[in-house]
């Protein structure tokens, strides 16, 4: 039964008749690749940071019908875009009823589709496949095989009564499967040398020999790969062969700036709202401490105290983000507020969803913990710095100077911290910046959180931490 939306040519001569025309993967996607070019619009979408870096160079690989290597640390989205050429081509696509590898109805190889064509003819039965399930991927592991990715004799097949010889004792590996396909190889440097080599046939010659026959199976295979840096010294190396064979090799980036990893954060973190019997719970975390947040990445990644040949991946800011609002949620429910809004006190979760992502070099055991409050409280300061005038705060400083003390803490309630507004009225200017004009408690709270722990860093204000708990006076 045909797939619901699929052209509805069932045999080799209604496919004929409805003036399909056959063309190689590469010469599909590139004609893909030319209308989106040509109508400005992007290759695919979800990905960002890449419009004037690494985009242009994916065009020009595919428009010029390059097979392509990304390079470049963890996190940085090579699969994702792997994945997304699927959208480059055609939706629908026939091949011969029973194919393990997607045969071309005019041209097949493989001895099934050969035979059924040359008894059938034009009744010869096809099927419709849908440009989803023409992508394959690999994992390069040690372990990975060249049965695994070109094929092997099947035994049971043997045992069957064929003879050794006979082609359809053939059992095809990945890339075969993957033919008139996207066939993607992940970490290609752990990927052992003989059995890269391999690859090597797929990638110039456009075929494969599987051991023991002497048959030439013609693949029509776009390979994509991807690797680290620091594989081609570390871990393992692309054979030289083997890199010469790739059309274009693309270097991929975190983001340059603060802002487009404000935006990939936003777009990959999951919700946090959630449904009790109490009512909705919706949680908001202010702009400022989700700039909060990506600067600490950034700030990440230039800290000679994080092992930078591992990376620091936007998973990192994502899974923060969460983790910041995840602690909001908790407060929330303890609280019984029904719109917590996430504050400085929620930094203090992103020491469990940052130690697993980021590698701390220190002469000292012991200081993982420091450097990361080090960076949190970096990334406070910086924001700060940015987004609170400093003319809006001079009066602050001049009122806890003159005996204002303010007590905050998780475990207070954002009407009780919002109340230090009515105690330090020179504190309402710099909140309204940092609300926009948002009168809620949760909102202001969080905003004199902010207000006072930025003043703290700037070395205006002292803080007496215990526990869950601060108090902030003036220094002198």
């Amino acid at each position: 039964m045909a797939d619901a939306g699929a052209p509805s040519a069932s045999t080799l001569g209604e496919l004929k008749a409805s003036g399909w025309v056959s063309r190689p993967v590469k010469q599909e996607v590139r004609e893909h690749a030319i209308a989106k070019v040509a109508a400005g619009e992007p290759l695919f979408a979800g990905v960002q940071g890449y419009e004037e870096t690494v985009m242009p160079q994916l065009e020009n690989a595919l428009l010029a019908g390059h097979d392509v290597v990304f390079l470049g640390e963890r996190g940085q989205a090579k699969t994702r875009m792997i994945r997304s050429l699927t959208g480059l081509l055609d939706e629908w696509m026939p091949i011969i009823a029973g194919s393990e590898i997607n045969d071309d109805p005019y041209h097949p190889v493989s001895k099934h589709s050969r035979d059924l064509v040359a008894e059938l003819g034009d009744d010869a039965p096809i099927d419709w496949v849908h440009r989803d399930t023409r992508y394959g991927e690999k994992l390069a592991t040690p372990d990975t095989s060249i049965a695994d990715l070109i094929g092997e004799v099947d035994p049971i097949k043997v045992a069957e009564g064929r003879y050794l010889s006979d082609e359809l004792t053939l059992h095809y590996g990945m890339v075969p499967r993957t033919n008139r396909g996207i066939f993607a190889m992940n970490e290609l440097p752990d990927l052992a040398e003989r059995i890269q080599v391999g690859l090597l046939n797929v990638l110039e010659e456009r075929d494969v020999q599987i051991r023991g026959y002497k048959i030439r199976l013609p693949l029509d295979v776009m390979l994509m790969a991807s690797a680290n840096p620091e594989d081609y010294t570390n871990r393992g190396r692309i054979i030289t062969p083997l890199k010469d064979r790739f059309g274009s090799q693309i270097r991929t980036h975190y983001p340059l700036d603060v802002r487009t990893e404000i935006d990939i954060m936003l777009q990959e973190a999951a919700s946090l709202d959630v449904d009790t019997p109490n009512g909705a719970i919706k949680v908001t975390v202010p702009d400022y401490l989700t700039e909060v947040v990506a600067t600490f990445s950034h700030l990440a990644r230039s800290s000679n105290q994080v092992n930078q040949r591992s990376g620091v991946s936007v998973r990192l800011s994502v899974s923060n983000y969460e983790a910041m609002a995840a602690n909001a949620l908790r407060r929330g429910l303890r609280s019984g507020e029904t719109s917590p809004v996430a504050r400085v006190d929620d930094l203090g979760a992103l020491a469990a969803s940052s130690m697993g992502k980021i590698e701390i070099e220190s002469i000292e055991e012991g200081r993982d913990g420091v450097i990361m409050e080090s960076l949190i409280k970096g990334a406070v300061l910086t924001v700060f710095k940015d987004t609170v005038p400093p003319e809006h705060t001079r009066a602050v400083v001049d009122a806890f100077e003159e005996g204002a003390v303010a007590h905050t803490g998780e475990s207070m309630t954002s009407a009780e911290l919002a109340a230090v507004v009515e105690q330090v009225d020179a504190l309402r200017a710099p909140v309204a910046v940092l609300t926009g004009g948002d009168e809620s408690p949760a909102s202001v709270a969080a905003a004199v959180e902010f207000i006072l722990e930025g003043l703290h860093l700037s070395k205006r204000l002292n803080k007496d931490a215990s526990g869950e708990s601060a108090t902030y006076r003036g220094r002198t």
